[in-house]
């Protein structure tokens, strides 16, 4: 078994927490949590979405994208109503005082996307995006086909 620090979840949540850090201030001078961010910033993308189909694209839990919700529809961030033929499915959106805050945020975002392009280099960035793109589609096919990597291992 490869060694722990080098393994790829590892290295991918290494990473991860190592972009995050640069953004969470802006984030929490907003008051945004960077999960909050991440469903306004994928509804601002759509005009309404189910709540199920949300919690695909946000990488959210069930739970947890609930609890969210309620917190932004408290703010009047979010707008929610129900499917009329089937009350059991919710749609969400998000609202103009939503809009209102992306627009806000954004020009710190793309400051600090700046920053990190600048340090990365533009190139670089560029192809570790097509990477990254590369690996979710490839594992996301072998998902689809079962079985393990090329040596075999899992991690």
């Amino acid at each position: 078994m490869r060694e722990f620090s080098r393994s790829l979840p590892m290295s991918l949540l290494r990473a991860r927490e190592a972009v995050m850090r640069q953004f969470r201030p802006s984030l929490r001078d907003h008051g945004l949590t960077e999960q909050q961010w991440r469903i306004l910033r994928a509804l601002a993308a759509v005009d309404t979405i189910e709540v199920t189909e949300l919690a695909r694209v946000a990488f959210l839990l069930g739970p947890s994208l609930s609890r969210i919700l309620r917190d932004l529809e408290a703010r009047h961030l979010i707008e929610r109503r129900v499917v009329k033929a089937d009350q059991r499915r919710g749609l969400v959106s998000i609202s103009a005082k939503g809009v209102r805050l992306i627009e806000t945020v954004a020009p710190s975002s793309e400051a600090i996307y700046a920053a990190i392009t600048r340090r990365y280099g533009a190139r670089r960035l560029r192809e570790l995006q097509d990477m990254l793109h590369e690996l979710e589609g490839t594992l996301s096919a072998l998902n689809k086909g079962g079985g393990t990597g090329e040596d075999g291992e899992f991690e």
